[in-house]
């Protein structure tokens, strides 16, 4: 599923919940599943689409409603401010998704520092940082994270 058209099913609770709490006012949007997704759902404003993860999903079931209201929110307020969470309060939408080993990758990259040995497992390279506890919290030339392995 996915491709430039909207999901029936997806669209079905968009439509059911946009009357529900919104009095038919959100506009329209493109609601697709994403496999490659590992949170629940994401709302994009530049494409006006909202992705719906397969994985977390099949994994949690019961959650696709709340994830829609979830990501509906997003059409009025992008971040999680304080008028988004009064929102999800008042139309009984949760502000977190959960966590499951299954929808973690595996780290790219590990680095390690060089004095103490710390391990830091990362998704993306990085290049300036040293290690958070050898340098308290301020970048040190002395405690510079080395690539250690790479995925």
């Amino acid at each position: 599923r996915g491709g430039r058209h909207s999901d029936p099913q997806l669209e079905e609770l968009f439509e059911r919940y946009n009357w529900m709490y919104f009095d038919g006012r959100l506009p329209r949007v493109r609601l697709i599943w994403s496999s490659r997704m590992m949170s629940a759902g994401s709302y994009s404003p530049h494409d006006r689409t909202i992705r719906i993860s397969k994985k977390y999903h099949e994994i949690f079931p019961a959650e696709l409603d709340d994830t829609v209201k979830h990501e509906m929110i997003h059409l009025l307020h992008l971040n999680h401010d304080a008028a988004f969470k009064r929102e999800a309060k008042r139309i009984g939408a949760s502000l977190r998704a959960q966590t499951h080993p299954s929808l973690r990758k595996p780290p790219k990259y590990t680095y390690a520092c060089g004095s103490c040995g710390a391990e830091y497992p990362r998704q993306k390279r990085i290049r300036m940082a040293s290690c958070g506890k050898c340098s308290r919290g301020r970048f040190n030339e002395k405690f510079k994270l080395k690539l250690k392995k790479r995925a």
